[in-house]
């Protein structure tokens, strides 16, 4: 196949699923990933697609499914405001002298902001970004979970980072999640479930930060059922059955303003 054949391809490919990893474009197409991220980096110079860490997105990814994740880079962009406002009314649950594990999410950056103004907090998290924001007020103690080092988003997980997070009990755990619905907490990659799985049962307290498009969506690995979850702050009220469940299972919602 041609070069100029092989990134018409390419282009349908992304168009037609919204996003798509070098890996999976290498083998459906037979060739290198490193023929991939040449043909990406000349189709993104054409204006025809966004490069991400790892792959590509359309320039319009309203096609991207409910049960895919989108890559960590456009999340970070994504209702910033609202995102804000969920960190803002998180901190304000939390202080000086707590305990607090934290994963690695854009939400939970946002949330690590405004803990960062909170003095003498202890906190263990897997993402190198999170521990600079806390150990930057000077007073906080850090403690960061190694492990196999995932590039795209900055974070450890793994069976070492399981191990090490074992050694460890706190007061409470601030989650981010890819999807909730009625029956629980999800998200998309497995080895993330684990990390949250693996926290919350080193915790008493499970906050969980979400924004308006977590809400009935489905995601592929359970991370807890809502019963185990202490709150749920987020920005917009969910459906009424939604709601309506998370009150049943005794846990308490929270909308920032």
């Amino acid at each position: 196949m041609r070069p100029n054949e092989r990134r018409l391809e390419i282009l349908a490919l992304v168009n037609r699923l919204g996003l798509a990893t070098v890996e999976d474009l290498s083998e459906k197409l037979d060739v290198s990933r490193e023929t991939v991220r040449r043909d990406l980096t000349a189709l993104e110079a054409a204006g025809t697609i966004r490069k991400y860490h790892g792959g590509a997105r359309a320039l319009d990814n309203r096609s991207v499914p409910d049960d895919v994740e989108s890559p960590f880079d456009q999340r970070m962009t994504h209702n910033m405001d609202g995102k804000r406002a969920i960190a803002d009314a998180a901190s304000q649950l939390f202080q000086r002298g707590d305990t607090i594990f934290i994963d690695t999410g854009s939400t939970t950056l946002a949330v690590a902001e405004s803990l960062s103004h909170i003095p003498s907090l202890l906190v263990i998290t897997n993402s190198p970004k999170i521990a600079a924001i806390i150990a930057g007020n000077g007073s906080s103690k850090v403690f960061l979970i190694g492990g196999a080092y995932g590039v795209e988003p900055a974070e450890s997980l793994g069976p070492l980072a399981l191990e090490q997070i074992a050694k460890f009990r706190a007061q409470h755990a601030i989650l981010t999640v890819g999807a909730i619905d009625a029956a629980g907490v999800m998200n998309f990659d497995l080895q993330e479930a684990e990390v949250a799985r693996a926290i919350i049962d080193r915790v008493e307290t499970v906050t969980v930060v979400a924004d308006h498009t977590k809400f009935g969506r489905r995601a592929v690995f359970e991370v807890a059922p809502l019963s185990r979850i202490s709150r749920i702050v987020t920005d917009s009220v969910p459906t009424r059955e939604i709601s309506s469940a998370i009150e049943a299972a005794g846990a308490s919602l929270i909308i920032a303003k």
